[in-house]
């Protein structure tokens, strides 16, 4: 009598290559639909600018401007996040990330400053609930001029378990001056497919505000590369440099702020070292820049905590902190005041920094 295994093997083996099979066809549809899909913005987009800023600018008037990354909401002290050596992907409810929103939205409106950069600005993901932030701080700065480029927009990103899922998100410039117009600018990508489908297409939003004197004050948020192997950073800074010489040989007064996920080379780093796993800045040569512009980060507080675990009960000497926002500012624009707000990274993982200049 012939024995029945043989014939329960095959079966056993047929139904393990079908699933094989639909989970290899299930991800190069997912690839098909992520590459049709993909975000691919034209190097040099112009980009709408919404309300009226009401204040004139003049030369020898002193402006407060601030830089700060948001955490999309949902990077206050109680996350960690897989990136960074965490555990989780989604690292708030609906409830905290509102909660961060308002916070972020009542310490700026605390400090009243006339040109805001935010970066990690969520309109529309599943990280923060698709609650549009963009709007929401927007519209807490009634009297002032907006504009918003997105730098990162993923219909699914489907990475690690559970997936990030989809993601929009950018770089929002908020005005207390008129915006006569703004445009994103198109940084260097260092990812190539299908990795790059689900990265960030950083950029840089640059909003250009007249003075009285006839001149503009050239106002570029960003928010540089952070995860990549090193040559992201560099080709970016590079083209940053590129951006702001050419706005300064046509005379204008040029201020670039945000998250440049780099240190500046003259800046006292002794207070923040970099323990051993941890994530590690690059570094921007400040020399290279040259006479024309001063480069300036405040280390007297950390403007950005590690998300390798939560910051809330944690013992601050030994916690990895950076120094990685601050400002580039053109000859013509004088630094009278510069300091990172200590606000314990309740409702994101950065402080904003405050800056106060003059144009000369």
């Amino acid at each position: 009598m012939k024995s029945g295994k043989p014939g329960v093997l095959r079966t056993v083996i047929k139904w393990v290559f079908r699933v094989i099979l639909a989970v290899v066809c299930a991800f190069a549809l997912l690839l098909g639909y992520l590459t049709l899909t993909e975000y691919r913005p034209e190097e040099e987009l112009s980009v709408d600018v919404e309300g009226n800023g009401v204040k004139p600018l003049a030369e020898g008037e002193t402006i407060t401007v601030m830089t700060w990354n948001t955490g999309y909401g949902a990077l206050g002290d109680n996350a960690d996040f897989f990136m960074d050596g965490g555990t989780h992907v989604k690292t708030a409810d609906q409830d905290r990330v509102l909660s961060n929103v308002e916070g972020i939205l009542d310490q700026t409106l605390e400090y009243t400053p006339d040109l805001i950069f935010y970066q990690e600005t969520d309109k529309n993901s599943g990280r923060s609930y698709h609650i549009d932030e963009t709007e929401l701080l927007s519209d807490g700065f009634p009297g002032y001029a907006s504009a918003f480029a997105t730098n990162y927009k993923v219909a699914f990103v489907p990475y690690p378990v559970p997936p990030i899922g989809s993601v929009h998100s950018g770089l929002l410039t908020l005005s207390a001056y008129e915006i006569e117009s703004a445009s994103r600018i198109q940084l260097p990508c260092p990812f190539s497919w299908p990795v790059r489908l689900g990265n960030l297409k950083r950029c840089l939003l640059i909003s250009r505000i007249p003075v009285e004197n006839g001149k503009e004050l050239v106002a570029i948020n960003l928010h540089l590369e952070a995860y990549d192997s090193g040559e992201g950073k560099i080709a970016q800074t590079k083209m940053l440099k590129e951006v702001l010489e050419a706005e300064r040989a046509k005379g204008n007064y040029v201020i670039a702020g945000g998250d440049f996920n780099q240190i500046f080379s003259d800046v006292d780093m002794s207070m923040y070292p970099v323990y051993p796993g941890c994530w590690e800045p690059g570094v921007i040569e400040t020399g290279e820049f040259g006479s024309e512009w001063s480069l300036v980060m405040d280390n007297s507080s950390p403007s950005c905590r590690s998300l390798d675990r939560p910051y809330e009960g944690e013992d601050p000497s030994s916690f990895q902190f950076y120094l990685i926002d601050g400002f580039i500012v053109s000859d013509n624009v004088s630094v009278e005041s510069l300091e990172t707000q200590d606000l314990g990274f309740v409702v994101s993982d950065h402080n904003p920094v405050l800056m106060k200049v003059i144009l000369n």
